[in-house]
């Protein structure tokens, strides 16, 4: 018998003539590998569902108010990061539950899906409302004007915006990984394949973001910030007085200190206006300042330091206070310039700048730096102050704001040495990781919270948090004294690390007098919270967040008062510096 040999037809591609389908011819495996494709763009059921909690608790208020944009931006992270949980937990949970879900049909899943679409809108949206109200009493509780509430429609546009290359990126990362495990599994077995190919995506992310995005943004930050500390305010002239630094009497040079170098040395109060609060003749106050080009390295920066503090007299002054700088340099003058109208100008102060960079990368990038500049300049410092007759020294203060705060306690090992080299310590601002900080609130006394915390019955250290804090602990106040001024919204207080997995003991406790009642803790949600909190920290009503101006009086006021002062000139004091 012969076979039929069915003609071909020239130029025309598909089926043999006669088929049932002659005209679109896919051929099933295609079919397949289009479903397959279309499968895997869909998202995770367990991981929206996550995603769509995480959205809502987002909203949910926190220490700072902050615009509708920023808010956007942490909703859309934290609604990346619960989907990363809902997939995962899936993921775990999904092979011990295959034989139940088997059973289920398709028109179970689509209902199922249905009601996970109009659930989780309805939810969004109610929690969009309520997080508006948040915001407004957050805005009211810092006197602030509040928001127009046609803002927060872009929210959810500003979170999808977020979520969607958060999601894509992550899937992207999972296909190389497989596409490596397909590789090794031709030369290693499976369960090895997977490690390795686990391995060598995480292996390469981290170099990139070593290599390119770290190393990168380090040196664009190096130049554009090194750039601006050559830069020198507008109004801010070279002084003549031979007690500051940049003089042409200084061994420090002015184009060395840097700009806020420069800024500091050159706004100092002169004696007439010092006289003018004191109603006694004053004196120039001494400011010492070596910048970051002033000396090659962080030793000879603070041997400088205290040569220029010898050429000025600064040992010989009633009170000399060693300040550690934040990242770019910068000292707060509102809060140590108290200490030279108290004494009408009989003072000395003495700073080293260790870097350009703001705090934020300087804490990130060289925390250590910091600590050893504090210990450096304070360790020079004391060892020539400590050479002078008992009776014929300064008094010899500490203070450090911000991440200064952290190279000024670095200089000590405990609250022992603090008092026995030191005759005062002004701490404003810590950040969460500071050493002497975390010991002191984590062995306060029973019974205490830790926003205002109390040390051994407020002996030698006390925490003001709010005007009149400093009076609350019921024993004597021993000399010398030591006080950190910590307010319950400052987000560089509390910010950690720990509070993506851990609930601190300032949301188990009642909340401060600036915080909402309403906020709590959730896996992940504080910490993308104050994480965002911190960019606009410092942009905060006085009193609030990271603003500590003026706050410095009444701490000054309690810590190293002249004789004869009074509640009553602090007072003064602070109406004269236009401080609340």
């Amino acid at each position: 018998m012969t076979a039929t040999r069915v003609p071909r037809t020239v130029g025309v591609s598909g089926p043999p003539a006669g088929s049932a389908t002659s005209v679109d011819f896919v051929p099933p495996d295609r079919w397949t590998r289009l479903r397959t494709r279309i499968a895997q763009a869909r998202l995770d059921f367990a991981g929206l569902t996550t995603a769509v909690c995480f959205f809502c608790l987002s909203l949910t208020p926190s220490l700072l108010p902050r615009p509708w944009y920023l808010q956007g931006i942490v909703s859309g992270i934290l609604t990346a990061t619960g989907y990363a949980v809902g997939v995962v937990v899936g993921w775990t949970v999904r092979p011990v539950a295959r034989r139940p879900a088997a059973r289920i049909g398709p028109d179970a899943r689509r209902l199922a899906w249905r009601i996970l679409c109009w659930t989780g809108a309805v939810l969004s949206a109610l929690s969009l409302v309520q997080g508006f109200r948040w915001q407004r009493d957050i805005h009211l509780l810092m006197g602030q004007r509040p928001p127009a509430g046609i803002g927060y429609l872009g929210v959810p546009l500003v979170a999808v915006g977020i979520f969607a290359p958060l999601v894509a990126l992550a899937r992207l990362l999972r296909a190389c990984a497989w596409a490596l495990v397909r590789v090794f599994g031709r030369w290693i077995p499976p369960v090895a394949a997977r490690v390795a190919g686990v391995t060598g995506v995480t292996v390469l992310v981290v170099l990139l973001l070593q290599g390119l995005v770290a190393n990168g943004l380090m040196a664009v930050a190096n130049a554009g910030f090194g750039s601006l500390n050559t830069e020198t305010a507008d109004g801010v002239a070279r002084p003549t007085s031979a007690t500051v630094s940049g003089s042409p009497d200084s061994f420090v040079p002015w184009a060395s200190l840097g700009r806020w170098g420069r800024d500091f040395v050159a706004t100092a109060p002169g004696p007439e206006d010092l006289s003018r609060f004191t109603g006694e003749p004053a004196i120039q106050p001494i400011r010492v300042y070596v910048g970051v080009d002033s000396a090659p390295t962080l030793r000879d920066q603070a041997s400088l330091a205290v040569r220029e503090l010898e050429r000025t007299g600064a040992f010989e002054r009633a009170v000399l206070c060693v300040i550690t700088t934040t990242g770019t340099g910068w000292v707060d003058r509102r809060s140590v310039v108290p200490l030279e109208y108290m004494y009408g100008g009989d003072s000395a102060l003495v700073a080293v700048q260790y870097s350009f960079l703001p705090s934020a990368i300087s804490f990130l990038a060289d925390r250590e730096r910091v600590r050893q500049a504090g210990r450096e300049l304070f360790d020079q410092v004391y060892a020539r102050w400590s050479r002078l007759p008992v009776g014929h020294r300064p008094k010899l203060l500490v203070f450090g704001e911000s991440l200064g705060s952290s190279g000024a306690e670095s200089a000590f090992s405990g609250i022992d040495d603090l008092r026995n080299r030191t005759d005062g310590a002004l701490f404003v601002g810590p950040p969460n990781g500071n050493p002497l900080w975390g010991e002191f609130v984590g062995r306060r006394d029973l019974g205490t919270r830790e926003i205002v915390p109390t040390y051994q019955n407020g002996a030698s250290v006390r925490f003001d948090g709010w005007a009149g804090d400093l009076a609350t602990p019921p024993s004597p106040w021993s000399t010398p004294r030591a006080v950190y001024l910590q307010h319950a919204s400052d987000p560089v207080v509390w910010w950690s690390p720990r509070l993506i997995l851990h609930r601190p003991d300032w949301l188990a406790e009642p909340r401060g007098r600036d915080v909402l009642p309403a906020m709590r803790w959730y896996p992940f949600v504080p910490f993308w919270q104050l994480t965002a909190d911190l960019v606009f920290a410092n942009k905060a009503p006085p009193g609030h967040g990271h603003n500590y101006r003026g706050e410095a009086v009444d701490a000054w006021a309690q810590i190293v008062a002249p004789p004869g002062w009074t509640a009553r000139r602090t007072a003064e004091l602070r109406v004269r510096l236009g401080t609340r």
